[in-house]
Protein backbone atom coordinates (compact mmCIF):
# COMPACT_ATOMS: atom_id res chain seq x y z
CA UNK A 1 0.00 0.00 0.00
CA UNK A 2 1.06 3.35 -0.41
CA UNK A 3 1.16 6.42 2.06
CA UNK A 4 -1.66 8.28 1.08
CA UNK A 5 -3.49 4.54 1.07
CA UNK A 6 -2.49 3.98 4.63
CA UNK A 7 -3.63 7.33 5.37
CA UNK A 8 -6.83 7.00 3.98
CA UNK A 9 -7.46 3.57 5.56
CA UNK A 10 -6.73 4.48 8.80
CA UNK A 11 -9.25 7.77 8.53
CA UNK A 12 -11.51 5.61 7.08
CA UNK A 13 -10.89 3.34 10.43
CA UNK A 14 -11.48 6.58 12.52
CA UNK A 15 -14.85 7.24 11.55
CA UNK A 16 -15.87 3.73 11.71
CA UNK A 17 -14.44 3.68 16.09
CA UNK A 18 -16.22 7.33 16.80
CA UNK A 19 -19.18 5.57 15.36
CA UNK A 20 -18.61 2.47 17.39
CA UNK A 21 -18.16 4.99 20.23
CA UNK A 22 -21.18 7.34 20.17
CA UNK A 23 -23.88 4.41 18.79
CA UNK A 24 -24.47 2.92 21.77
CA UNK A 25 -25.46 5.93 23.66
CA UNK A 26 -27.81 7.13 20.54
CA UNK A 27 -29.14 3.81 20.60
CA UNK A 28 -30.00 3.40 24.14
CA UNK A 29 -30.90 6.74 24.31
CA UNK A 30 -33.47 6.48 21.57
CA UNK A 31 -35.13 3.10 22.92
CA UNK A 32 -34.86 4.04 26.79
CA UNK A 33 -34.59 7.81 26.65
CA UNK A 34 -37.71 8.67 27.57
CA UNK A 35 -38.27 6.08 30.61
CA UNK A 36 -36.99 7.63 33.86
CA UNK A 37 -36.77 4.12 35.02
CA UNK A 38 -33.51 4.54 37.01
CA UNK A 39 -32.34 5.68 40.38
CA UNK A 40 -31.45 9.33 41.00
CA UNK A 41 -28.84 7.87 43.39
CA UNK A 42 -26.58 6.64 40.28
CA UNK A 43 -26.69 9.31 38.12
CA UNK A 44 -23.68 11.25 40.20
CA UNK A 45 -21.44 7.99 40.86
CA UNK A 46 -22.18 7.30 36.69
CA UNK A 47 -21.23 10.76 35.89
CA UNK A 48 -17.90 11.10 38.01
CA UNK A 49 -17.17 7.20 36.58
CA UNK A 50 -17.90 8.99 32.86
CA UNK A 51 -15.38 11.44 33.52
CA UNK A 52 -12.78 9.38 35.72
CA UNK A 53 -12.89 7.13 32.36
CA UNK A 54 -11.49 9.88 30.18
CA UNK A 55 -8.30 8.90 32.36
CA UNK A 56 -7.77 5.59 31.13
CA UNK A 57 -6.77 7.00 27.70
CA UNK A 58 -3.73 9.01 29.07
CA UNK A 59 -1.25 6.21 28.92
CA UNK A 60 -2.50 4.93 26.18
CA UNK A 61 -1.99 8.50 24.50
CA UNK A 62 1.54 8.33 25.45
CA UNK A 63 1.37 5.07 23.97
CA UNK A 64 0.37 6.89 20.83
CA UNK A 65 2.74 9.55 20.48
CA UNK A 66 5.37 7.37 20.91
CA UNK A 67 4.52 4.83 17.70
CA UNK A 68 3.53 8.27 16.30
CA UNK A 69 7.13 9.66 16.07
CA UNK A 70 8.74 6.38 15.79
CA UNK A 71 6.54 6.47 12.41
CA UNK A 72 7.55 9.46 11.18
CA UNK A 73 11.49 8.13 11.80
CA UNK A 74 10.47 4.83 9.59
CA UNK A 75 9.36 7.00 6.90
CA UNK A 76 10.86 6.01 3.39
CA UNK A 77 12.97 3.28 4.73
CA UNK A 78 12.78 -0.55 4.64
CA UNK A 79 11.01 -0.56 8.23
CA UNK A 80 7.66 1.66 6.89
CA UNK A 81 5.16 -0.51 6.75
CA UNK A 82 5.87 -2.02 9.71
CA UNK A 83 6.24 1.18 11.83
CA UNK A 84 2.12 1.93 9.88
CA UNK A 85 0.69 -1.40 11.69
CA UNK A 86 2.55 -0.67 15.03
CA UNK A 87 1.04 2.55 14.94
CA UNK A 88 -2.23 1.09 13.58
CA UNK A 89 -2.42 -1.30 16.14
CA UNK A 90 -1.77 1.07 19.35
CA UNK A 91 -4.15 3.93 17.37
CA UNK A 92 -7.21 1.20 17.61
CA UNK A 93 -6.10 0.06 21.18
CA UNK A 94 -6.15 4.01 21.95
CA UNK A 95 -9.61 4.82 20.48
CA UNK A 96 -11.02 2.10 22.36
CA UNK A 97 -10.17 3.98 25.52
CA UNK A 98 -11.39 7.11 23.90
CA UNK A 99 -14.90 5.44 23.90
CA UNK A 100 -15.21 4.54 27.54
CA UNK A 101 -16.74 8.02 28.46
CA UNK A 102 -19.65 7.59 25.99
CA UNK A 103 -20.02 4.11 26.59
CA UNK A 104 -20.68 5.08 30.04
CA UNK A 105 -22.74 7.28 29.67
CA UNK A 106 -24.55 4.71 27.23
CA UNK A 107 -24.94 2.69 30.55
CA UNK A 108 -26.65 6.06 32.43
CA UNK A 109 -29.33 6.22 30.31
CA UNK A 110 -30.73 3.15 31.61
CA UNK A 111 -30.87 4.99 34.84
CA UNK A 112 -32.20 8.22 33.49
CA UNK A 113 -29.26 10.08 33.46
CA UNK A 114 -29.77 13.85 32.73
CA UNK A 115 -29.33 15.82 29.16
CA UNK A 116 -26.59 17.61 29.84
CA UNK A 117 -24.39 14.93 31.57
CA UNK A 118 -25.20 12.66 28.51
CA UNK A 119 -23.90 15.33 25.67
CA UNK A 120 -20.79 16.23 27.93
CA UNK A 121 -19.56 12.71 27.94
CA UNK A 122 -20.24 12.09 24.77
CA UNK A 123 -18.58 15.27 24.06
CA UNK A 124 -15.57 14.31 25.86
CA UNK A 125 -15.22 10.98 23.85
CA UNK A 126 -15.37 12.87 20.48
CA UNK A 127 -12.34 14.83 21.70
CA UNK A 128 -9.75 12.45 22.89
CA UNK A 129 -10.68 10.85 19.68
CA UNK A 130 -10.04 13.69 17.76
CA UNK A 131 -6.52 13.39 19.41
CA UNK A 132 -5.80 10.17 17.19
CA UNK A 133 -6.42 11.57 13.77
CA UNK A 134 -2.91 11.20 11.97
CA UNK A 135 -1.92 14.57 11.92
CA UNK A 136 -0.95 15.70 8.43
CA UNK A 137 2.85 15.91 8.86
CA UNK A 138 2.75 12.17 8.60
CA UNK A 139 3.00 11.49 5.08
Amino acid sequence: MTRSQVRRSLALEWWRFLATALAPLFVLNLLFGGADSGSPVLHMPLFIGGLASMFVSLPLFSNYKRNLVATQAALDTQAEPAAWIALARVRRLGLLGAAAPAWVAALAVLTGLNAVALILLALASVVICCLYRIPPQLG
